[in-house]
């Protein structure tokens, strides 16, 4: 079973452009940002079309943005009729950093302003990191396996490869999987800043000689994934595949990204799906636009891929839509699977003066087609994380 393929047949997706993939995927390709000198956000966010006023009121952002996601993934797929598969045979991982920070801060403010009596209990309890993975799973009555993530910025890779993982290992035939945050508490926010990984200009300008940070960003990404033979024969609407799947731990450092560390994670995932680097057609970065990860990441990237790596285009969705934290890993694979569907490389925004100092330097500063001889081939997702969590995940369209 553990060869089991694992098939992709619904994708999802809010970031600051607005709701779904195509929105996001369209703007990007085009050279879009929707960043602000703060970040990006979605101010005209309305979730009223897939969830019920009195839902709203006890959920939080970050949770309202993935079941929005969520109804798009599960519409593609073909579920919106009913489930596909019993509902115990089906499991639900979502990730997420700061989950329901602003709402808990709001009621703490209740709590030291009026007490006890004031605090809405319903909406503490739904702020919590699984609280999205549960009200998806009570949505769709999933019955399998249900929890949320936390793997800092690569937990949303790290749910999909839960996922493939589950059905792999024959413990489930579907599983709906991703991740999500939204706003940005002040706290959070002050960390960063303290930590110098936010862009003091306001821009972020990944693998840019002038680069200085990144800037945060609000959003969630959800993805079906299915046993693809279970897929297969009930004619699903496969758009494509999770070839493999690699994580690994620095343990060396909170805060500082670890090349070895990169580098076993590149390699185990590689292994995972029995590709070579020469089966690699585009690399979607972690690229935050810091000044240490960028080259780590490059460095890490060329000590696995060889001389393979120096014809591979490579760019970051970052500079369209922000950090994503917990929702990052799963939006960019969603990002990377579209690339590879659309045979075109959606570019680096901002990207002016690529930096000589980076290990690899295929960096489309504009859209850019694939070589039509590479549509067959793997795209590459890396997502890492404060911690030292790593995560990278190899697709394919259909």
């Amino acid at each position: 079973m553990m060869n089991t393929p694992v098939s992709i047949t619904g994708v999802g997706a809010v970031s600051a452009f607005g709701c779904g993939v195509g929105t996001l995927v369209d703007a990007w390709t085009a050279g879009q940002s929707a960043l602000s000198e703060t970040g990006g956000s979605y101010d005209d966010f309305d979730p009223a079309a897939v969830i019920s006023r009195s839902q709203i009121r006890r959920t939080d952002r970050y949770a309202q943005m993935a079941l929005v996601a969520c109804d798009e993934a599960t519409a593609q797929a073909g579920w919106k009729q009913g489930l596909p598969y019993a509902g115990d045979r089906i499991g639900c991982v979502v990730a997420t950093t700061a989950s329901g920070a602003d709402t808990v801060a709001t009621e703490l403010s209740m709590l030291n302003d009026k007490g006890e009596k004031a605090v809405a209990a319903l909406r503490v309890m739904l702020s919590a990191p699984d609280s999205t993975a549960v009200l998806i799973s009570m949505s769709l009555g999933l019955q399998g396996e249900c929890y949320g993530m936390s793997g800092a910025c690569a937990g949303g890779a790290m749910a999909i490869g839960q996922g493939v993982r589950m059905i792999r290992s024959g413990h489930a035939d579907a599983v709906v999987v991703g991740g999500a945050d939204a706003g940005s508490a002040r706290l959070v926010r002050a960390m960063y800043r303290n930590l110098g990984a936010m862009s003091p200009t306001g821009r972020c300008r990944p693998f840019d000689v002038d680069r200085d940070g990144f800037l945060p960003g609000e959003g969630a990404a959800i993805m079906v994934l299915e046993n693809a033979e279970l897929a297969r024969a009930r004619q699903a609407p496969v758009l494509g595949s999770v070839l493999g799947y690699g994580s690994a731990s620095d343990a060396t450092h909170l805060t500082m990204p670890d090349q070895s560390g990169q580098e076993r994670t590149v390699s185990s995932a590689l292994a995972d799906a029995g590709l070579e680097p020469e089966d690699i057609a585009y690399i979607n970065a972690h690229g935050t636009g810091t000044r240490h990860n960028d080259v780590i990441e490059t460095a890490a990237l060329a000590a696995v891929l060889g001389k393979s790596g120096d014809d591979i285009p490579m760019s970051s969705v970052k500079s369209a839509i922000g950090h994503l934290q917990g929702a990052a890993g799963a939006i960019e694979a969603i990002a990377t699977l579209e690339v590879l569907r659309r045979g075109v490389v959606a570019p680096t925004v901002g990207l002016r003066t690529p930096d000589p100092e980076l290990s690899l330097h295929c960096l489309p500063s504009v859209a850019t087609p694939l070589d039509p001889g590479c549509t067959s081939f793997a795209g590459l997702s890396n997502s890492f994380g404060l911690g030292g969590h790593n995560a990278t995940l190899l697709l394919q369209a259909a």
